[in-house]
């Protein structure tokens, strides 16, 4: 008898397989069960009420009156502030992601060095962190006040400005400001989770760089910035995913500027919900918002492809 002929089928091989692969699932589900839970009752189903919500007439008190359809998304596009709130809101999220990931490079390669002092520069990076958002936004938004805030006069006393301005009172300077601090609170993650991959880098693997001549400039940008690209994609998304979403600097900053020209989709779809009373466009517009969002990251992934390997 040859030794082919002892040999299962290929399908009944197959069909174990299979089941063997079933019966490991069900195996693991009582142990994936908490987790599937959490994901369903945090993430999907908010998200797709939400979606539903936004095919309904919802009155100001949250009274259901029926399906609309896509009434809610027509309501967005005829409404005249809907371009510039986008506009800025690719300005908001790019703008301080891309500032926030440069500095962090630099302050990631600069704590990643032996000096002495070092242990309290690394603490007095996570301040900012540590410290509530909206606690950051008042400080500097009255500390820019024109009439009685310290860094204004600060600004004045150096001969910076010649006179007091208000900063948060026009809508440009305080969008800038709104920025400046967006970038201020995300220092401290982004730079801590570069230094992290800074640290996995093989010293021996640099070494051998300048063995082989490579001057600084080289050396990080072949050798240390492509090893970044794992920590980046981790930092970049998730600052874009937090700036996005970000309320309260810009409810602070921008709050009292009337209309919508310092708005983003976000601080738009609040003032939908506690000043206009439209809940269902409101709706409408956070699914705009995820879309928006997951779209950028998409983008993102696509062009700088950060996990690819070297």
């Amino acid at each position: 008898m040859s030794i082919g002929k002892t040999r299962p089928p290929k399908s009944r091989s197959r069909r174990t397989g299979s089941g063997r692969a079933g019966r490991e699932l069900l195996s693991a589900l009582p142990w994936l069960a908490p987790t599937l839970v959490l994901i369903f009752a945090i993430v999907l189903f908010p998200a797709g009420y939400m979606v539903w919500t936004s095919t309904r007439d919802v009155s100001e008190f949250g009274v259901d009156r029926g399906p609309v359809g896509s009434e809610n998304y027509q309501r967005l596009l005829e409404f005249d502030a809907i371009p510039r709130v986008l506009v800025n809101t690719v300005v908001w999220v790019v703008g301080v992601v891309l500032v926030t990931i440069l500095i962090s490079l630099a302050l990631a390669q600069l704590l990643d060095k032996a000096f002495p002092g070092r242990r309290l520069v690394r603490l007095a990076v996570i301040v900012p962190w540590a410290s509530s958002v909206v606690m950051t936004s008042v400080v500097f938004y009255y500390g820019l006040d024109p009439f009685y805030g310290i860094l204004n006069r600060a600004l004045v006393d150096v001969g910076i400005l010649d006179q007091p301005y208000g900063f948060t009172k026009n809508t440009v300077s305080a969008f800038l400001v709104a920025m400046g601090i967006a970038v201020f609170v995300s220092l401290p993650f982004t730079t801590y989770t570069l230094l992290a991959g800074l640290q996995t880098i093989p010293e021996d693997t640099l070494e051998a760089a300048q063995v082989d001549g490579a001057g600084p400039a080289r050396t990080y940008l072949e050798i240390i910035l492509p090893s970044l690209r794992p920590a980046l994609a981790v930092a970049t998304i998730i600052n874009i995913i937090n700036v996005f979403n970000s309320l309260p600097i810009l409810r602070t900053i921008t709050g009292s500027i009337p209309g919508y020209n310092a708005d983003t989709t976000t601080t738009m779809i609040f003032k939908f919900i506690q000043a206009e009373r439209q809940v269902d466009t409101a709706s409408a517009l956070s699914v705009v918002n995820f879309v928006l969002v997951l779209v950028i990251i998409l983008i993102y992934l696509r062009v700088v492809r950060p996990m690819r390997e070297d």
